[in-house]
């Protein structure tokens, strides 16, 4: 399994939290799942499902916390590294599935999700 390098980390932290450098949308040749909206925020006071600004938030502040990250090579585009984290979120609903992908000053959300795997 290959480890996140900390400066990565860092930079998915940094362009976590920068609103104009967040991408979800998805094209053919960077296919995403995004659905912040279809997942139960664990934190949420006034929202009880993730809006895509609080997706992001929960996404850095778990890499803040050393929350561990898979590298893994994509297969869209062919040759890009993807960084994975499969988050418990509560015991009674499945993984959150988060991928992402950076770019050039841009990180791109491809996954978040509950996953379809089991545990």
């Amino acid at each position: 399994m290959n480890e996140l390098d900390s400066a990565t980390r860092h930079e998915l932290i940094i362009l976590s939290r920068r609103s104009k450098s967040r991408v979800s949308k998805f094209i053919p040749k960077r296919p995403t799942d995004w659905r912040p909206g279809t997942v139960i925020n664990p934190d949420g006071v006034l929202e009880k499902y993730f809006t895509d600004a609080s997706a992001w938030e929960f996404i850095a502040l778990k890499l803040e916390q050393m929350h561990p990250v898979k590298v893994v090579n994509l297969r869209k585009p062919a040759g890009a590294k993807g960084y994975v984290m499969k988050i418990d979120i509560d015991a009674n609903i499945p993984q959150l599935y988060v991928k992402l992908q950076l770019g050039s000053g841009k990180i791109y959300g491809r996954s978040f999700h509950y996953s379809i795997h089991s545990k």
